[in-house]
């Protein structure tokens, strides 16, 4: 068995298919070995293992608020398509973290889009696993306004964008996530990134650049957060 990921989803590989899940917003696993210790209110899947040897893995889904899922993905039914196609729009885009992700190819991938630019980025038939939050700091960083058509913005700021993705994800993949309401991992600590928002969830506050108040607006019904001086 081989565990990988695509997009937002887990991917646990078996000779038969993929077993491929979501964690959803609140959603962790946690893997043990031998048998599953007593089950705790919202474990909702127990999966047990075992290897030629014998030994036994037992691997458990919590998940309080059941925005998570499960989703068998037969290899033969496949027939040579990419799992990200099979999985749905939301794991069909470019991998943000992928050698191909850069702003040559945001920029030109975007042209003619009269999307706001942080709602082409959230779209996950574009780019996979930028979420509300990071798509907030990025933009934040690479100083571009979240409501600018995505495709009026020019090569060298895409470059920018670009950088800004990959090094507010990496962060936030070594910060262990961003817990805003009740995520935490399996070991039982919570996202430590939430301490080094610059903008998301800091409507009101200044701005760490310029001082300015940051501002809060609704965009494609997700809150957005942004500095009206810094950002354009």
């Amino acid at each position: 068995m081989g565990i990988s990921r695509r997009a937002k989803y887990v991917l646990m590989e078996f000779p038969a298919g993929y077993l491929a899940v979501h964690l959803g917003m609140s959603g962790s696993v946690l893997c043990v070995h031998g048998k599953a210790p007593p089950a705790k209110l919202h474990d909702h899947v127990v999966m047990e293992f075992e290897s030629p040897a014998s030994e036994v893995r037992t691997m458990t889904y919590h998940d309080p608020r059941r925005f998570g899922s499960f989703q068998w993905c037969d290899r033969q039914a496949l027939h040579g398509t990419e799992i990200g196609a099979v999985l749905g729009a939301g794991a069909a885009g470019i991998e943000p973290l992928g050698h191909s992700f850069n702003g040559g190819w945001l920029f030109e991938h975007s042209r003619g889009r009269r999307t706001p630019i942080k709602q082409w980025l959230m779209d996950g038939s574009v780019v996979v696993g930028v979420g509300n939050i990071y798509a907030c700091e990025a933009l934040f960083d690479a100083g571009i306004h979240p409501s600018r058509k995505a495709g009026s913005i020019s090569r060298s700021r895409y470059e920018r964008l670009a950088a800004a993705i990959k090094k507010i994800l990496l962060e936030a993949i070594e910060g262990g996530g961003s817990t805003i309401q009740n995520f935490q991992g399996p070991d039982g600590t919570v996202g430590r990134y939430g301490q080094l928002h610059r903008v998301y969830g800091r409507s009101g506050q200044p701005c760490p650049r310029c001082g300015r108040a940051i501002r809060r607006s609704i965009m494609g019904q997700r809150s957005t957060f942004f500095c009206h001086g810094c950002q354009r």
